[in-house]
């Protein structure tokens, strides 16, 4: 039986750890092209988790992307240098399998790109469509679990328990999915760390339902999403920690934040975000489908809010009223 222990080093966790930090050379306004940027091909998840900022898209009309858009601005990115491209962003990518094949298949096999990760709360990650991209080159494949038993599911993601069984039955599934096609794809896990009790019970559900399906697994703080979901953590005793710190063992100051110097985030709308939890662009930098990336990515909107990062002062910014500044 694999533990918890065995799945600290390696693998995904240098990737983390290598966007998170801001080296000296990107503590400035103007910045080369990041290494990876997070692109959402769906606005929509079928999940309304409480420490999530998505629900506050529930009164807004929300599109997926145009796939001859996506293609547009990605050979963009790719000329400009960018190496990593995750197909996800606040989304759920498996809503709409057949972009999310496509997407898979024109990174890897048309532009391609050295590296293409995912992340899913996989629900509607059907055996059929795992193997499908795995076939087209995915790299990576990251199930975000955060719930130890089907009552606390309903409670936290506010969803039927359905999805719950499904869930970890599509997580072993894409492990045998994988050992068929003998596909290269990395499979790994994150869950939110809770204090006390909670945490306890994670532990013995995380070594029986999700580590012997994944290659490595890793915790992360508890989000405070930009702000958004406060009021809901409260309610259930949550406490986030400040803004996106990265994971735990490897935590980072929240000024400057590293989102808005080492990796780019683009909405299922197109827009250029300086924030990875940007749901309503309260955070947005520019238009991609009216601006070039480069050009988006060092605009001056971007540059001044690097400024007050790095004077660590974001008084009068987007950021201004985001947890991690509060106090």
């Amino acid at each position: 039986m694999k533990t918890l222990k065995d799945y600290s080093t390696d693998g995904i966790l240098s990737r983390i750890d290598r966007i998170t930090l801001i080296p000296e050379s990107r503590l400035k306004t103007v910045l080369d092209p990041p290494r990876s940027v997070k692109i959402e091909l769906t606005g929509r998840c079928q999940f309304r988790c409480t420490f999530c900022a998505l629900p506050v898209r529930d009164k807004q009309p929300i599109k997926d992307m145009d796939f001859e858009f996506f293609k547009r601005i990605t050979t963009d990115m790719r000329v400009a240098g960018v190496e990593e491209i995750g197909v996800f962003f606040i989304g759920e990518s498996f809503l709409n399998p057949k972009l999310l094949c496509d997407a898979v298949y024109f990174l890897k096999k048309i532009l391609d790109y050295p590296y293409v990760f995912l992340t899913s709360n996989a629900a509607a990650a059907e055996p059929s469509v795992v193997a499908e991209v795995m076939l087209a080159g995915l790299n990576s494949l990251k199930w975000s679990v955060n719930s130890s038993s089907e009552e606390e599911f309903v409670r936290v993601m506010k969803v039927d328990k359905k999805m719950f069984w499904r869930a970890l039955k599509n997580i072993r599934d894409a492990w045998f999915v994988r050992q068929h096609l003998e596909a290269p794809c990395r499979l790994y896990a994150s869950s939110i760390q809770y204090d006390g009790e909670q945490q306890a019970k994670m532990k013995p559900f995380l070594e029986t339902h999700i580590l012997p399906f994944v290659d490595q697994h890793y915790e992360l703080p508890l989000y405070s999403m930009g702000s958004f979901a406060t009021e809901r953590e409260a309610e259930l005793g949550y406490k986030p920690g400040a803004g996106n710190q990265g994971r735990i063992g490897a935590l980072r100051s929240p000024l400057p934040c590293w989102s808005v110097f080492t990796e780019g985030h683009v909405t299922s709308q197109g827009h250029l975000s300086a924030c990875c939890f940007d749901a309503d662009g309260h955070w947005t930098m520019a238009n991609l489908h009216d601006t070039p990336f480069m050009e988006a990515w060092n605009s001056q909107a971007f540059q001044d809010l690097r400024s007050a990062h790095l004077k660590k002062d974001v008084a009068g910014t987007a950021c201004e009223n985001c947890i991690a500044y509060a106090g």
